[in-house]
């Protein structure tokens, strides 16, 4: 079955917006795992615009579930990863200014930097994952790296969704069915909603790990925290 990890990014940069601890992304960690959520995702980024480096070192503590970090290896972040020691670490190539992520890594051109980043990260028990195109070419050149996973980049299959959803998948099934062969795991994340979640778990049923956050948490604003996440929970888990 398919993993819920909730991404509480868009709750701290609300916070943010206004100053002070309100909403308090603490409890609202704690609220998610409450909900069912089977794990909480943050993405720091080094101008702490929505999640801080102290968030991360707080929340820490009060996962009962999985944590997973998101974020560039810059030295700063690999610190904070090693110090905190999450379930997992997920890698992204993002430049620091930007807005969100929005490509998968070229894991034939940093394939030597993975690679030493993911030694070092599971030198210290902490699974690790990295964000790639559905590209079987970066799928098989991620190998190398020593990757426990990876985490397909979904924009493109969501963007493409309506419009013809069998097409816009079959470059992620390529992509699942060469990882699977390889024995990488595999998670997915960006864009995935309530409208279209469901039939790309359906077609790739080995996802072990779908991260959401901004179409979650946006949903949240009309149908409540609690029941959102049920809702989701019943795209993956056909409940």
């Amino acid at each position: 079955m398919t993993r819920l990890s909730v991404n509480i990014n868009k709750i701290a940069t609300l916070r943010n917006a206004r100053g002070g601890d309100t909403p308090n992304v603490l409890q609202v960690a704690k609220d998610c795992q409450r909900f069912g959520a089977e794990g909480i995702t943050v993405h720091p980024r080094p101008d702490e615009r929505h999640i801080r480096y102290m968030d991360v070192r707080d929340i820490r503590p009060i996962i009962t579930t999985e944590f997973n970090i998101e974020g560039y290896p810059s030295e700063e972040f690999i610190k904070l990863v090693l110090e905190v020691k999450p379930h997992q670490v997920t890698l992204v190539p993002d430049p620091p200014d930007a807005i969100t992520s929005n490509a998968g890594w070229d894991t034939k051109t940093n394939k030597q930097q993975l690679k030493d980043v993911v030694a070092r990260f599971k030198s210290n028990g902490i699974r690790t994952s990295i964000f790639v195109d559905p590209d079987e070419e970066m799928v098989k050149n991620a190998l190398v790296t020593g990757v426990d996973r990876l985490e397909l980049y979904t924009e493109p299959y969501a963007a493409n969704y309506f419009s013809n959803r069998k097409i816009a998948i079959e470059p992620f099934v390529r992509a699942a069915e060469t990882a699977k062969k390889l024995g990488i795991g595999l998670n997915a994340g960006h864009d995935l909603n309530l409208d279209n979640l469901e039939y790309f778990i359906n077609t790739i049923p080995w996802i072990q790990e779908v991260s959401i956050g901004h179409a979650l948490i946006a949903d949240s604003i009309y149908y409540g925290l609690e029941n959102t996440i049920q809702m989701y929970l019943r795209k993956v888990k056909r409940l």
